[in-house]
């Protein structure tokens, strides 16, 4: 395969690929709804309950881990149903266990939360 030299125009044009992608995701795909309705409680969540740059880091590493797998796995999905468009077993299974990837991804990411938020939120209300 023939290397192409470095390119700032085009590394600039994968930028806006990679966000369309982002934005097929958000337009199309419904449960990256329910992820990204708990980002916009987890923030300012974070905000008022104050959380510490290293709980921040987790919080945003676990929002970014939970968005990347949605979107894997939407990938998978779409690449899957070209590939076969009538139904597959195989691929049935395939997409099955793409999705399982996102809720184990999302589960982790609750608990961190649940970690971090519960104990700050019942300090806050004086429990």
């Amino acid at each position: 395969m023939k290397s192409r030299k470095f390119s700032i125009p085009a590394r600039l044009r994968s930028f806006r690929y990679a966000f369309r992608g982002l934005w097929w995701l958000v337009r199309d795909e419904h449960n990256s709804w329910i992820h990204l309705a708990f980002v916009v409680v987890l923030i300012p969540a974070g905000f008022i309950l104050h959380i510490t740059p290293i709980e921040w880091t987790l919080i945003i590493l676990c929002i970014g881990l939970v968005l990347g797998m949605e979107l894997v796995n939407s990938a998978i999905e779409r690449l899957a149903d070209k590939i076969s468009p009538e139904r597959d077993p195989d691929i049935g299974k395939i997409k099955d266990i793409a999705a399982g990837a996102v809720l184990i991804t999302a589960i982790a990411a609750a608990i961190v939360g649940l970690i971090i938020l519960v104990p700050k939120f019942f300090a806050l209300i004086g429990t």
